[in-house]
């Protein structure tokens, strides 16, 4: 029972650490980031071969990203258009921290 109990408390905690570091940008601010993506006329990114587009993906520096406003839940971070979608970036790091659809 107390291995369980362990068990239950330990995933929680990893569980809330995971949730501490996701960005969550909601479906109202999602859809003013993409607004705002299309009045910019952002030219898409390409990404090299060896990247793959996935939450905690580093960008290379060849990836320019733009800065986001009106979104204050987005101004700490930048954004780059990747195949279509809007890719939210922490710029000291350049890790991916959303994508949106």
């Amino acid at each position: 029972m107390k291995k369980t109990l362990l068990l239950i408390a330990a995933a929680g905690l990893f569980s809330t650490a995971a949730l501490a570091e996701t960005v969550i940008v909601s479906p109202v601010e999602q859809t003013q980031i993409r607004e705002y993506v299309v009045k910019q006329k952002t030219t898409a990114a390409t990404l090299p071969a060896d990247v793959r587009l996935s939450v905690g993906a580093v960008l290379p520096e060849t990836v320019e990203l733009h800065t986001v406003t009106g979104v204050p839940s987005a101004s700490n971070y930048r954004y780059v258009v990747i195949d279509g979608r809007t890719v939210l970036v922490e710029p000291k790091t350049r890790k991916v921290v959303q994508i949106i659809d």
